[in-house]
């Protein structure tokens, strides 16, 4: 799946956590985050920090591959700006 906003990224977490038939809880623990944490961020709240979306996309065997965007704004991008905002 092409990741182009937080948005993305929380619909892939959520997706491949209920795939793989994980609680938030059990997310939770085995990237060492809160339930409340995983909560947040699988609803596209701006405030998550870039570590810990790491720790669960790990958790998930997942990874991140940043490439080149064309014209279109990146996901590091839109994430940056929403968390500066915040």
């Amino acid at each position: 799946m092409r990741v182009v906003s937080i948005r993305d990224l929380a619909a892939t977490v959520r997706g491949r956590r209920l795939a793989l038939g994980l609680s938030q809880h059990e997310l939770a623990s085995r990237a060492g985050v809160s339930r409340d944490w995983v909560n947040s961020f699988e609803a596209s709240k701006p405030r998550v920090e870039l570590i810990l979306v790491l720790h669960v996309l790990e958790a998930l065997n997942l990874q991140l591959d940043v490439g080149e965007a064309s014209d279109t704004r990146s996901f590091l991008d839109d994430f940056l700006e929403d968390y500066q905002r915040s």
